[in-house]
């Protein structure tokens, strides 16, 4: 035996073969396997569907205006309230609207008044024109009866011309029948200017006449627009009282009795309570397999347990970035792109009474169209 070799030592920790256990690939298959599933039924269903939570509820909302300026003297109606078309809300002072109606009436009767006098002004001067006629008519049978004595006297004095010169008769008996000549001459002169003088008053009365009956047009037309003036006047005093225009619910009520407001100011807002529709605001890359006519699934927050269904009604004309009060001009200064938005109706199908009486305009939605 060699001193120099060394016993060989005993191993302390011998190696021990170690089993794998088979529960981690297991696990992890597994997970595969649901993930894909997921993700290929994730993919199958975004394929077919386009969802976004970027939805609220609309409504039909009438602005309560004034269409009168005044002092509010009474408020009928206070937040949340519901009313029915016609009820009073708001009453306005009306003193001023009351004179105003006043003033209108007393110049229609005015203008009444001024008919009566035109027409009255028209019978006269029509019967100045009968008596002028009449005239006229009579100064023409003395002409003629005059014209008739011019001729009688006109022989006379012929006959007595011969007669004078054969000294038949006496120079005085030529002289009376030649006086008679030159008087008949003489009154047929002068009827004949009568009847020219009775002719042009007859055209003075037939002016005025054409006159007085363009009055009575005049009168007529002011007194239509008097009439007009009336009822303006009645109509801006039935303003100062201002009625519910639909059923709904009233808004926040923010005037008080002893407020001054302006003709065209809003008072408050009524929201109808029998229209409810969704506006979903989808991202222009989603609508290109979207049409009307479409189903489409409905979770509303407020009522997280049930399912409500809807259809697109109709797609909004232009963006919604286009209708906001400074639009975007991509043609001035960087241009950055950002997708848009375009605002989609969405209405109802089969909406429980029950359930629409709760919902408020602007709850959140979240709305799955399918593009089936």
């Amino acid at each position: 035996m060699d001193d120099n070799t060394t016993p060989e030592q005993p191993e302390l920790f011998p190696e021990s073969k170690k089993k794998k256990s088979p529960i981690f690939p297991i696990i992890l298959a597994a997970v595969l396997i649901v993930g894909g599933i997921f993700g290929y039924r994730t993919y199958s269903f975004g394929q077919t569907h386009e969802s976004t939570d970027d939805a609220q509820i609309a409504s039909n909302m009438s602005p309560v205006i004034s269409k009168v300026s005044g002092y509010i003297t009474e408020v009928h109606v206070k937040d949340n309230q519901f009313v029915k078309k016609g009820d009073t809300l708001v009453i306005l002072d009306n003193r001023d609207q009351k004179m105003a109606l006043e003033s209108a009436k007393a110049a229609l009767g005015t203008a009444r008044s001024n008919i009566s006098t035109a027409k009255a002004s028209t019978n006269a001067a029509s019967q100045n024109i009968n008596s002028t006629n009449a005239a006229i008519a009579t100064a023409t049978a003395q002409i003629e009866a005059a014209k008739v004595n011019v001729w009688k006297t006109s022989q006379d004095l012929k006959r007595y011309s011969n007669l004078v010169k054969d000294h038949t008769i006496t120079q005085q008996q030529y002289e009376t029948a030649l006086a008679a000549k030159q008087s008949a001459d003489r009154q047929l002169q002068v009827l004949v200017d009568q009847r020219n003088q009775v002719s042009q008053q007859t055209g003075i009365v037939n002016s005025q006449t054409a006159a007085s009956s363009e009055q009575i047009g005049v009168a007529s037309s002011v007194s239509k627009q008097r009439e007009v003036d009336v009822e303006n006047a009645k109509l801006m005093l039935s303003y100062t009282i201002i009625l519910a225009p639909e059923d709904g619910f009233v808004s926040k009520v923010s005037t008080q009795k002893g407020q001054f407001v302006q003709a065209g100011a809003q008072l408050f807002s009524l929201v109808r309570d029998n229209s409810n529709w969704i506006i979903a605001n989808f991202k222009e890359t989603q609508l290109s397999k979207m049409v009307e006519g479409q189903k489409v699934d409905v979770e509303i927050d407020a009522f997280p347990d049930h399912k409500f269904e809807g259809v697109v009604s109709s797609f909004s004309p232009a963006t919604g970035s286009t209708f906001s009060i400074l639009p975007p001009d991509n043609a001035s200064g960087n241009f950055v792109k950002v997708v848009q938005r375009l605002p989609v109706r969405i209405d109802f199908v089969k909406l429980d009474p029950k359930i629409a009486k709760k919902l408020r305009a602007g709850m959140n939605v979240k709305t799955t169209v399918n593009l089936k």
